[in-house]
């Protein structure tokens, strides 16, 4: 699937390598004034100390009028500029370990081996376009994600780490009983980011530890939100109970596995069954975590818009 939501659709397009990238937003209602500003803030959040710098700059193809939204598909390419795809002329056959380069091939029948093809992060700039959109439909609803804790920094090695993210403004009753969970929908959101390997909320794992009488969220008499709606002492359940916002803030985090592209050679495998030493090449972070607070930003988004309409 290239699409995600049912009501605020956004189905991302393009390769990392290939002419350009982006993505269909349907469902996006008319009279929105765009801050393109805005937009361009967080692709240079997501750019920001990458190897690969590109431009990034948005061609916005269908759907606004005049800096606002016309309620028809939006349509919008950013274009590859900046390619090194001969770097990756050892790979055309073989199979980098930790990397998605056999699972595509054994599902398709072929790949493409240039910097990861689809299953590259180069995919989330197209994200982050939409969420960033989505964002400011959810006015004054606040998003802000950050980077919790990075592993270890090694010589000639990556590092992975922990994103947290706190979302503010959400009123209860968002989300759905049973299958339609707001946690369970974020939850597909994160894991669908490259790199995710965990997701957690409120105390996360940690809650399977406590005493029952130490986890459960206290409701506080004295002190309201300023829309009267009650809050409670803590927030172990991270805003989040049966499913459905409770007021409080949602708090979740997501934990990213180390860059599996190393900057030293690594053993692949080749179509053939063979193994061989291969020095990769091209240019890869060696910690991704860094820039990705805005992409986990920019899927929180995607999925409350689409719930909330």
């Amino acid at each position: 699937m290239n699409t995600y939501g049912t009501h605020f659709r956004v189905t991302t397009y393009g390769e990392s390598h290939g002419l350009a990238v982006g993505a269909i937003i349907d469902g996006c209602p008319s009279g929105l004034r765009i801050d393109f500003e805005a937009i361009d803030r967080d692709l240079a959040r997501r750019r920001n100390g990458a190897p690969r710098q590109e431009e990034d700059r948005v061609e916005w193809i269908s759907g606004i009028k005049d800096g606002t939204t016309l309620g028809t598909p939006i349509a919008f390419s950013i274009r590859n500029n900046n390619v090194k795809s001969e770097d990756y002329d050892a790979l055309q056959h073989a199979f980098r370990p930790g990397q998605a380069d056999y699972t595509y091939h054994t599902k398709y029948g072929l790949r493409d081996h240039r910097g990861g093809g689809r299953a590259s992060a180069r995919e989330t700039v197209a994200r982050v376009v939409a969420g960033a959109l989505a964002k400011q439909l959810l006015t004054p609803i606040s998003i802000m994600a950050e980077v919790d804790a990075l592993g270890p920094d090694l010589e000639n090695d990556t590092r992975g780490g922990i994103v947290r993210c706190c979302i503010t403004g959400l009123p209860a009753g968002v989300g759905e009983p049973l299958f339609g969970k707001l946690n369970a929908h974020l939850a597909a959101a994160m894991m669908s980011i490259p790199s995710a390997i965990g997701f957690e909320m409120g105390a996360g794992f940690a809650a399977a530890l406590m005493p029952g009488s130490q986890y459960i969220d206290r409701w506080n008499q004295t002190i309201k939100h300023s829309n009267n709606q009650p809050i409670t002492q803590t927030n172990h359940c991270g805003g989040i109970q049966g499913g459905i916002s409770n007021g409080m803030p949602v708090e979740f985090r997501v934990a990213f596995h180390p860059v599996a592209t190393l900057p030293q050679p690594v053993e692949c495998l080749t179509e053939e069954g063979a193994l061989t030493s291969i020095d990769v090449g091209g240019r890869h972070d060696r910690c991704h975590v860094l820039r990705a607070p805005v992409v986990v930003e920019a899927m929180a988004a995607i999925t409350l818009a689409d719930l909330m309409l």
